[in-house]
Order: C-alpha cells, then structure tokens, then sequence
C-alpha cells in the first residue's frame, strides 16, 4: 500500500488476506482470478488441479499471505509450470518468514499460499485504482496510474504527474461522468472498465471498507477488466452492520500488544520507536508523538487510554508498554478534563505496588484537573518517577532517559 499523506487516514481498521479482500470485491461483481487459499504443498496441488478444470489453465500462480505489501520483490510470489512445481514453491514459501518493506526486520511468517490462474498471457497492461477517505477534505477519493505494479511506489514518488485522483462527494456517490473522466485519463474508455469502477466503489462503500487497493488492476489480452492483486481494509467500527467478517480477523497476524489492548479497551497501534506513550485523547495522542519525534526520540506506539480512564486501566496501559523491548523510555501525559489525574496518578502508583519489574525511565506531566495532587501523590509516595510540568521539561528528561539507555547497552 501507498502512504500518500497523513491526509488519507486508515485508523480504526482490520486488515485482511488479500484472498479475504478478493472474496468481499468478487461479492461486489469485481471481476478477480479464479483461486483457493491452501496451508500445505499436498493441497496446493489439489487447488490446482481444480483451479485447471475450471479455467484450462496450466500456469498458476502461488501467493504468500500476509499482511504487508511487497511480496512479490520480497519473493512470496511465484509461477508455477507444473503441479510439481505448485507443490515446490509453495513447500518454498510455507513456514517462512518473509520481510518486505512494510514489514519488521523479523518478516511476518507465511501460514497460508493462494494458489491462482495465471492471467497475464499474451500482451497484458498493468494498471492500478485505490480507494480511500482524504479527512482534510471529508471527501472519498479514487487515486488511479497507468503505471501499475511493483513500481507503483517509485511512481507515487517521482513521478507525480501519472498520479490521478478523482474527489467523490460520499453524500452522492461516485457519478458516471467521473466514471468516464477515470476511463479517459487510463485509456480505458470499454464496458468492461466502466462496469469495474462502478463495482469497485459500490464494494468500498458496502464493506465500509477504509481502503480498496488495486495493484495491479489488469486489461488482459482478450480485453477482460480484473483485479490480480488486491489490499482492502475494514472499518472496525462498521463492524455492526457486517457480523459475517468478523471471522476474517486473523489475531496471529496482529501485534500482540494491541490485540490486549483492544481487549482492554484502549486504542494502541503499534510502532517501532524507543519512547512509549501513554495519553487521554487521540489529538493529545498526534501531539505527543510529534513532539517526542522533535525532541529526539521516536514514539514507540500510539496508546490513548481515552476519556473515562480508570486507576485500574492507566495500570493495565504501563503493563503493555514494559512488555515492549523496543520501549527504553515512557513519557505519560495526561490532561486532565474528563479524566482527573489523580486517578491517573493512582494507576501509575499500582503498576509499581504490582510488584512489576518497571526498569525503563517514566517520565510523567499532569495538566488539568488536580493536576498538583496527582504530582504531591507521586512524589510523597517516593516511586523512581520523574515528574514535570512543562514539555520543555519532559523532553530534556526524556533525552536524559534515552542517553543513559544507550550508555548501559555500550
């Protein structure tokens, strides 16, 4: 997937198998290859043979399954000529451990293979479509090239000006006209696209879906209109009206820390810096990552305990983050509006009474209501926390912090 901005948010969201997302666009009349998802090279073979009867082809495809994107320079996508050859690269890609650009330095580990008809003979034209929400805007849009594939990022880069993008209103929809300006600006001015567009959208939108990813979306050679790889992303909180995807959450492919943390009920994503935060507020939230990031560290994740945080909660918070290796400092900070903070301060004081193994620096600032009486709570109570005022404060002691990290590892 394309970062393109901040702009184009995909928070509150569950990724899917681009095998799952193909299964939600074909609902939609989105036209993909024929294929079966498999865990072993003896069932491989088997989706083969099937996929052959029904497409006469005799070149599959056999496709990792994870999520992140760049598979296929990382190798976790390969062609078969033979049904040996199915059972050989899928033996090839099972079990292991695949590391692309968007993932950590680990790689994610393959459980599954999607075996497919192989689509690309003759002379095919690689295309690419993406659907997402601009939030500046409150608008949907649909980024579109000409240049579709692996690539797709070095385009995105360098070279703006073969980047489309179409504004859709999400009050009205998709109108045909925009449809036709789409199918102009590709080239693509047959049926066959007009219709894939018009089912795209109408797939983005009944999903509810934050991202619809097609790349490459390919004109084959007899002319037919398909989506050969596909990412799409749901919107968790739709989750109501869609009970039947609830099973497609795969909790082995998500980070640990946040699946506890969702079942604790905070909002964490997960990155991979060396200060772990704890807020009241996802705007809060933004901030103190930036400002950590100015400061000379780097956010370790993304935790907002929310508005009706608790002692208990803001405990069960300090808990997840001295559970991440990566974290070397933790910098708490806490508004007090909605959530006093002496509550806070309570929670901080059970997390060290629990007798937990609290060896990282944490550097605390309370604003807000009883702001004063949380600090005298800490500071009487004689815990290894620093406590401070301003940012200015936080950011010369969590620099501190990061120092004689870094110094005890030398």
């Amino acid at each position: 997937m394309i970062s393109w901005s901040h702009n184009f948010s995909i928070l509150n969201m569950m990724n899917l198998y681009e095998y799952q997302g193909k299964k939600i666009l074909h609902s939609f009349g989105v036209e993909v290859p024929v294929g079966e998802i498999v865990d072993s090279p003896e069932k491989a073979v088997l989706a083969a043979e099937k996929i052959s009867k029904k497409t006469f082809t005799t070149i599959w495809v056999v496709k990792a399954q994870i999520h992140a994107g760049g598979r296929g320079k990382a190798g976790g996508v390969k062609i078969a000529k033979s049904l040996e050859e199915v059972s050989k690269k899928s033996a090839e890609i099972l079990g292991i451990y695949l590391v692309t650009l968007q993932t950590s330095k680990k790689g994610k580990l393959v459980r599954k293979v999607l075996i497919e008809q192989y689509v690309y003979g003759g002379f095919p034209k690689e295309y690419y479509v993406s659907i997402l929400i601009d939030r500046s805007k409150e608008k949907t849009v649909i980024i579109y090239s000409f240049n579709g594939g692996i690539d797709i990022e070095e385009v995105a880069k360098n070279k703006q000006e073969k980047i489309f993008l179409e504004e859709i209103d999400p009050h009205y929809g998709i109108h045909k006209f925009q449809i036709r300006k789409i199918a102009f600006n590709l080239g693509l001015e047959s049926k066959q696209f007009k219709e894939f567009i018009t089912y795209l959208y109408k797939a983005y939108k009944g999903s509810d879906a934050s991202l619809v990813e097609i790349n490459p979306l390919l004109k084959t050679s007899d002319n037919k209109i398909m989506a050969v790889d596909a990412k799409v992303v749901l919107d968790d909180n739709a989750f109501y009206r869609h009970i039947n995807y609830l099973y497609m959450r795969d909790l082995e492919e998500e980070d640990t820390l946040e699946v506890i943390a969702r079942k604790a009920g905070f909002n964490l994503v997960k990155l991979y810096g060396n200060v772990g935060c704890i807020v009241n507020g996802a705007g809060l939230a933004m901030a103190t990552m930036d400002f950590i990031k100015f400061s000379g560290g780097r956010p370790a994740n993304f935790l907002d305990i929310g508005g009706i945080a608790d002692s208990s909660s803001v405990a069960k918070a300090i808990r997840l983050l001295i559970n991440d290796e990566n974290v070397s400092a933790i910098f708490i900070n806490i508004f007090g509006g909605i959530v006093r903070c002496d509550l806070v301060a309570k929670g901080i004081i059970v997390a060290y009474q629990d007798e937990l193994r609290i060896t990282v620096p944490v550097v605390v600032r309370f604003q807000g209501t009883n702001d004063k009486k949380a600090k005298k709570m800490i500071d009487e109570i004689g815990l290894k926390i620093i406590t401070v005022e301003t940012l200015k404060q936080a950011a010369e002691k969590i620099n501190e912090a990061l120092e004689q990290s870094s110094n005890s590892l030398n």
